[in-house]
């Protein structure tokens, strides 16, 4: 692992399946390779489904984006953090690999199989959001991409296009690897039936107030083969177990769960430990922001130079691959003979 690039989108809140399934993976992986650890905010994929969003808040939401990501543990004094439309060789990259990318590849793609059925009009831009993706990876000549396993399909998508670009014009991107959190690589929502989203309204926001967080957790749904307190209840069936396992120390998860299977301890107990070992984790990330919310020229300024660095790798790959397409580039004159 040489050079990691991953991002998200800023289509809502921050939630805590963003934080255990990506941005804490990030912030060690940000500790290890420092900047070539590239992080971006990806709003221009945010654009993929125009009835989805709202144009007057986007550019907030993006900023807020980098803002939560900040406060979560990303120092962008040693990693590069970035907007995705800073750098707009991330789109003509797109396009180079959208004229030897195969319509049968992307129709194949689950997520856009599964996000089209439920759309009335399908458009293109959603076809189209793994090419995206592929180019803000190899833009960069990532050689490792964290991501959920929701993505790796895309993930292969990006080592074809790679292997086919290399084919047709020579040895120029890696294949990359994707790299899935072995802790928690799908974070359940708080309804218990599906992956935390915020489409789907299911989750818990990482500035969220306090208040309503417990009122979130108490009412997780509990082990529905357990009906009175004196009933012996399984870990297993009740998601308020997956989640402690993800903020308590395994010692208290293990005996927590021990006096559950003999009614050694309610539901609702068990709920309350759960809200104070989330906490231990999400106040001091509330504290930083708070603290950058009173700074954003700090954090403008860190996107920028973010930006700044990003393009001149940008800038260095797309002046490689004009060349080996065939583009004509300004520098270069023809020569007749």
């Amino acid at each position: 692992m040489t050079r990691v690039l991953s991002g998200i989108q800023p289509s809502g809140e921050i939630h805590i399946g963003n934080y255990l399934g990506a941005i804490k993976q990030w912030v060690e992986l940000g500790e290890r390779l420092g900047r070539e650890a590239f992080f971006c905010i990806v709003d221009y994929h945010a654009l993929t489904n125009p009835l989805a969003y709202d144009p007057s808040t986007l550019a907030q939401r993006t900023f807020e984006a980098a803002l939560v990501n900040m406060a979560a543990g990303l120092n962008p004094e040693k990693v590069t953090l970035f907007v995705q439309s800073h750098v707009p060789e991330h789109t003509e990259l797109s396009w180079v690999f959208t004229t030897i990318t195969p319509l049968g590849d992307l129709t194949r793609m689950t997520q856009f199989k599964d996000k089209a059925a439920k759309q009335e009009a399908v458009w293109s831009g959603l076809l189209m959001y793994p090419v995206l993706q592929a180019a803000d990876i190899l833009i960069y000549k990532a050689d490792t991409v964290p991501v959920g396993e929701d993505q790796v399909q895309h993930i292969e998508l990006t080592r074809e296009i790679a292997r086919r670009f290399n084919a047709l014009f020579g040895e120029t991107f890696p294949e990359p690897e994707a790299l899935l959190n072995p802790e928690a690589p799908r974070v359940p929502g708080i309804d218990g039936k599906a992956k935390m989203s915020k489409s789907l309204g299911n989750t818990i926001g990482l500035l969220e107030d306090e208040g309503s967080i417990w009122e979130k957790i108490r009412h997780l749904p509990d082990d529905p083969q357990r009906i009175r307190l004196s009933d012996p209840g399984e870990p297993g069936r009740t998601i308020v177990f997956t989640y402690l396992s993800y903020f308590a120390p395994k010692e208290l998860v293990e005996a927590l769960k021990e006096e559950y299977r003999k009614a050694g301890v309610g539901t609702l107990v068990v709920k309350r430990v759960l809200f104070e070992e989330m906490m231990k984790v999400l106040r001091p990330i509330r504290e930083r922001a708070e603290k950058l919310k009173r700074d954003p020229d700090y954090v403008m300024d860190a996107l920028l130079e973010g930006a700044k660095r990003a393009r001149a790798v940008a800038q260095a790959t797309m002046e490689e691959v004009r060349e080996k397409v065939g583009l004509l580039l300004p520098s270069k004159r023809p020569v007749y003979r």
